[in-house]
């Protein structure tokens, strides 16, 4: 498996923990890294998607509301929700990420 592919399960892991609590993400960033024994290379790149994620938030959820019809944000699953804010984070505000990638690397990591 790819050092980003990992960023990228460790970063769904702490934006799902981050669903229960209301830790400080770069507390529960090094809570879940202690827990789940991360690889140091992949902890850069993923504490960067966490922060992202975190930052722009408010703005990922209007627009992953605005998308799924239907469907309230609040009944879509935590694990889904956290794989689709990182996507959706990668697409529109990682101009070094292309969107090929984003879109291949969240439908992976759904299937898994």
């Amino acid at each position: 498996m790819g050092k980003r592919r990992r960023s990228r399960e460790l970063a769904i892991k702490v934006l799902f923990h981050l669903e229960f609590s209301n830790d400080d993400p770069t507390a529960a960033f090094e809570l879940i890294c202690n827990n789940f024994g991360a690889a140091e290379d992949s902890k850069a790149f993923s504490k960067e998607l966490v922060e992202g994620v975190c930052v722009h938030m408010k703005e990922v959820d209007e627009l992953l509301s605005k998308a799924s019809q239907h469907w309230r944000l609040e009944r879509i699953a935590k694990v889904d929700r956290a794989i689709l804010r990182v996507a959706l984070y990668e697409l529109l505000y990682r101009d070094d990420i292309p969107p090929k990638a984003t879109i291949n690397e969240a439908v992976d990591l759904g299937k898994k």
